[in-house]
C-alpha cells in the first residue's frame, strides 16, 4: 500500500528532525568530548575519573566553588569559559556524590528522593530535572535520571540498580536537558 501525500509529508518533516537532532546532538558531542572526563565505574561500584583533575594549591579557594547556602547552577552567560567550566565540575562533582550517597541506600531511588537529595547538596530546583521513577502503566522504571542545568551543559546522571553513571552534554535548543515535559 502507498502512503498518500499527506503522510509522505510527515515522513518527510519527521525525518528532516531526526536528522536536525542527530547533527545538533553530534556536534555537541565532538566539541565537547575532549573537555568531559566521563566517570568510569570501579571494581566495587566506586567512580573514578578517566583523566586526572589538576591539582590545587591547599588552602585556595577554587575558582567555581559555592559559598556555603547558595544554590548551584548559575545559569547565567556572563561567565568566562574558565570559570563556566570549574561551575560545571563542581556541579558534575556534587550531582556524582549525592547519588552515588543515594544510590548506597536506595538503589532504585524514587523521583522525590532524587529531587530531595539533590536540592539538599545545593542544587537550585530551578535548574533541576529529574525523570520519573514509575512509568505511565504504573510499572517501576528501569533507571531514573537527574539533570542539572549549567550554564551552556547539562549535568546529567542516571542511577540504575545502584550503579550511577554521570556526563556533561550540552544544553538542548529548548534551553532544558530533557525533552519533553
Amino acid at each position: 500500500m502507498r502512503p498518500t501525500p499527506y503522510r509522505q509529508q510527515i515522513y518527510r518533516a519527521g525525518a528532516a528532525l531526526t536528522c536536525a537532532a542527530l547533527a545538533a546532538l553530534l556536534a555537541g558531542c565532538a566539541a565537547g568530548a575532549a573537555a568531559n572526563s566521563p566517570l568510569v565505574g570501579g571494581s566495587e561500584g566506586s567512580l573514578t575519573p578517566t583523566a586526572a583533575a589538576p591539582a590545587q594549591p591547599s588552602g585556595a579557594a577554587r575558582e567555581g566553588s559555592t559559598p556555603a547556602g547558595e544554590a548551584m547552577a548559575n545559569t547565567s552567560g556572563g561567565a568566562t569559559s574558565a570559570a563556566g567550566t570549574a561551575a560545571t565540575d563542581n556541579v558534575k562533582r556534587t550531582v556524582t556524590d549525592t547519588l552515588a550517597k543515594l544510590a548506597t541506600g536506595t538503589p532504585k531511588p524514587a523521583t522525590a528522593q532524587v529531587s530531595d537529595a539533590l536540592t539538599g547538596a545545593g542544587i537550585a530546583p530551578a535548574a533541576l530535572q529529574v525523570s520519573q521513577s514509575r512509568t505511565p502503566t504504573g510499572l517501576e522504571a528501569d533507571a531514573i535520571e537527574a539533570a542539572v542545568l549549567q550554564g551552556k551543559d547539562c549535568v546529567i546522571g542516571q542511577v540504575r540498580e545502584g550503579a550511577v553513571t554521570v556526563t556533561v552534554l550540552p544544553v538542548l535548543a529548548s534551553g532544558k536537558c530533557f525533552v519533553g515535559s
